[in-house]
C-alpha cells in the first residue's frame, strides 16, 4: 500500500483542528502562539484541581488570573456554558481552534470516569512532548534555510551595489573579461534596470507566499510535499507517526473508545493523505476486521509498526505498545534530525562558500588585469 492514498471527508463529530473559533459575541479566539496558551490553560486548571477546587470556581479563579485577553473571553465562555448546564467537554468543544478532537474526547472520557485532574495531567506532558517534537523540526531546517536566505541576499547586494561601480572600470576591457564576470555584470545591468517592477513584483510574491503557507489550505499543501518529497519523506512519516501513536496511546489509556481514538488521530495529523490512511483503518475497525489489516498493508510505514500494532492488537495491549513506538521514533527522529544537521549545515556553508567566491573572483581577475596592463 502506497502513502499516496486519497482524500476522505471528515465525516467524525469531533471539531476540526485547523477550524476558526468564535465566542459569544462573534469575536474570534486562538490568535497567536495557541500551543502556549494551551499548555498554560491546563496546567493551571490541573493545579487548581488538585489543591480540592471545583471546575467552575476553577475557571472563574484562572479567569481572575489570566493577563491573556484572548484566553480570558475563552475562560468567560467556558464559565458561562457550564452555568448553564453544559458538560466541560460540551463547553470545550465550542472553541476548536484552541482545544482539538482528542483534547475533547479525553475530556469526556475524563468527566465520566471521575479522573480529570489525571487526564489533564497527560494531555499536558503530550502537548509539551509534541512541542519538543515541532521545536526539533524546526531548528534542523532553520539554519540552512537562513543560509541559503543570506546568500541571496549577498548576492543581490553585490550585483545592485558592487558591480555598478566597476562598470565603467571594465568597460575598456569588456571583451578580455571572464565569463563569469560579463554574466554578472549583464545580471546587475537587468536587475538595476528592471527593479524598478521586479522589487515590488518579488516583494509581492513572498508576501503572497508566507501568507498561503500560513494559511490551513497552504499549510496542508505543505504538509502534502513533505510527505512526499524523496528527501525528507523518511523523516515526515516518522514525524506523523509520532503524532498518531501518542494520541492513539493517550486516548485509549484514558478510556475513549478506539473509533473516538482513530478519529482523533486522524484530526491531530496534518498530512492529508496520512489521515486518509488512518481514515482506512477506523473504516476497518468498524467493520469488525480491526486494525492489523490495514497497518500489513501499509508498505510506507516501518516494518516495526506494523509488527507493534499487529501484537498490541492481539494482546489488548494497544495503548501501551503504542506509547513506547511513540517514545521510539521520537528519540530516532531527534537522533536523525541531529545528523542531517551535522552533515547539511557544512555543505550550505561549502555552497556559500562557493557563491561568494565565484563572486570575489570575478571582481578580483579583472583588477589584476587591469593592473597588470598599466605595468
Amino acid at each position: 500500500m502506497a502513502i499516496e492514498l486519497g482524500n476522505v471527508g471528515v465525516a467524525h463529530a469531533t471539531p476540526a483542528v485547523a477550524a476558526p473559533a468564535v465566542a459569544r459575541g462573534g469575536r474570534r479566539i486562538g490568535g497567536g502562539n495557541r500551543r502556549a496558551r494551551r499548555r498554560f490553560f491546563t496546567e493551571q486548571l490541573a493545579l487548581l484541581l488538585d489543591t480540592g477546587m471545583a471546575l467552575l470556581p476553577a475557571l472563574e479563579s484562572l479567569r481572575a488570573q489570566t493577563g491573556d485577553g484572548d484566553l480570558r473571553d475563552v475562560l468567560n465562555g467556558l464559565a458561562t456554558e457550564i452555568n448553564e448546564g453544559a458538560t466541560f467537554a460540551a463547553a470545550l468543544e465550542c472553541y476548536p481552534a484552541l482545544f482539538d478532537g482528542t483534547y475533547v474526547a479525553l475530556v469526556a472520557a475524563a468527566e465520566q470516569g471521575g479522573y480529570l485532574q489525571r487526564a489533564l495531567g497527560h494531555l499536558l506532558a503530550v502537548d509539551e512532548q509534541n512541542d519538543e517534537l515541532v521545536s526539533q523540526l524546526k531548528s534542523a531546517f532553520s539554519y540552512p534555510l537562513f543560509l541559503v536566505v543570506f546568500s541571496i541576499a549577498v548576492v543581490i547586494f553585490v550585483l545592485t551595489v558592487v558591480f555598478p561601480r566597476f562598470g565603467d572600470l571594465f568597460a575598456g576591457i569588456a571583451d578580455e573579461l571572464p565569463m563569469t564576470t560579463r554574466v554578472l555584470m549583464w545580471s546587475s545591468d537587468v536587475l538595476l534596470a528592471q527593479s524598478w517592477w521586479l522589487a515590488p513584483v518579488c516583494l509581492g510574491a513572498l508576501v503572497a507566499v508566507v501568507r498561503w503557507a500560513g494559511s490551513p489550505a497552504g499549510a496542508a499543501r505543505l504538509h502534502d510535499w513533505a510527505g512526499e518529497a524523496v528527501g525528507l519523506r523518511l523523516i515526515m512519516v516518522r514525524f506523523y507517526l509520532v503524532q498518531t501513536l501518542r494520541t492513539l496511546s493517550l486516548s485509549l489509556g484514558n478510556g475513549v473508545t478506539l473509533l473516538d481514538a482513530l478519529g482523533a488521530c486522524r484530526e491531530v495529523t496534518p498530512n492529508r493523505r496520512f489521515r486518509a490512511f488512518i481514515e482506512d483503518v477506523r473504516t476497518s475497525v468498524q467493520a469488525g476486521q480491526g486494525m492489523s489489516p490495514v497497518f500489513q498493508r501499509a508498505a510506507f510505514l516501518p516494518e516495526l509498526t506494523r509488527q507493534m500494532i499487529v501484537t498490541g492488537e492481539e494482546t489488548g495491549d494497544l495503548a501501551l505498545v503504542s506509547a513506547r513506538l511513540a517514545d521510539h521514533y521520537q528519540r530516532e527522529l531527534k537522533r536523525t534530525l541531529v545528523t542531517l544537521s551535522k552533515v547539511v549545515e557544512p555543505a550550505m556553508l561549502l555552497i556559500m562558500g562557493g557563491v561568494v567566491g565565484l563572486i570575489v573572483s570575478s571582481l578580483i581577475l579583472p583588477i589584476f588585469k587591469l593592473a597588470h596592463g598599466m605595468h
